[in-house]
């Protein structure tokens, strides 16, 4: 029995360690095992016990017996699947828009990232696409906004985006790559009242918006499908997107999108000439 006990590798994420007791806890603020991972690799540099992987977690997750603790914990996950699946296509909800401007004549520095201001933007929709909230995405530091709408037609898009991308300071409100969603009818007004450029995708791309995308699967770890989004109010929201954008990325180095907004925040006040 001893040989036995001493030949079996002890398990590297034990329920029963001070690891797993942070493991849970982040788990509870929403963290996904990535983010917890990394997070850890960064608060305890020197020590290796208390660093995992995120394959790690995960299999710590799903190696829990059936019961209320396993639901628990699943349910804390991003998606919420009691196994792991493959990420699956969303719909596609397009429309046609005159006057667009092609995704294609945007400015080749939004691609690279680099130049901090441009956006990407939706609209989520509730239980039978009755309530909406409008997202923005900032491309470099993965910011996100979240706009209440009263509905899902031009002229709340308008209003609502026009109110969140106002309060940016101007020289990070360049750009808005959006789909060919019927609620930006009115993107010329949006573009007059706020500077911003509204570049459109092709149709049935949504890689041409992969961040927007991606941080909508996020949001709906807070806004589920098949709800009513009306019921929560602009305060929420912005609850939601304060605790969205304090998660660690791991795209940047497990720092928050709101570190990195910030740092941006202070090169745009800066003069052209220090920040060159």
């Amino acid at each position: 029995m001893q040989r036995r006990e001493a030949a079996r590798r002890p398990a590297k994420l034990d329920t029963a360690s001070v690891t797993w007791g942070l493991v849970l806890t982040l788990l509870s603020w929403k963290y996904s095992p990535q983010q917890i991972a990394g997070t850890l690799k960064r608060v305890f540099p020197d020590d290796p016990s208390r660093q995992v992987s995120h394959e790690t977690i995960y299999t710590a997750i799903y190696a829990q017996p059936r019961g209320e603790l396993r639901r628990e914990l699943i349910a804390c996950l991003r998606q919420g699947h009691a196994k792991r699946l493959p990420r699956s296509r969303g719909t596609d909800r397009r429309g046609r828009l005159p006057e667009m401007m092609s995704i294609h004549v945007r400015p080749p520095e939004v691609d690279d990232r680099v130049m901090p201001g441009h956006w990407e933007g939706d609209f989520i929709k509730g239980a039978g696409n009755q309530s909406a909230v409008g997202v923005l995405v900032e491309r470099t530091s993965r910011l996100v906004l979240l706009a209440k709408m009263d509905d899902a037609t031009a002229a709340s898009a308008l209003a609502g985006f026009t109110a969140k991308l106002n309060l940016i300071a101007a020289p990070l409100r360049q750009s808005l790559t959006y789909d060919q969603g019927k609620e930006m009818a009115r993107h010329a007004e949006l573009t007059a009242r706020t500077g911003v450029k509204v570049y459109f995708c092709d149709p049935h791309s949504p890689w041409q918006r992969g961040t927007c995308e991606n941080t909508n699967g996020l949001l709906r770890q807070y806004l589920p499908k098949g709800t009513d989004l009306s019921l929560h109010s602009q305060a929420d929201l912005d609850a939601i997107a304060d605790s969205l954008n304090s998660r660690p990325r791991a795209t940047h180095a497990f720092h928050s999108p709101l570190e990195v907004f910030a740092r941006m925040l202070a090169l745009a006040h800066q003069p052209s000439s220090s920040i060159h």
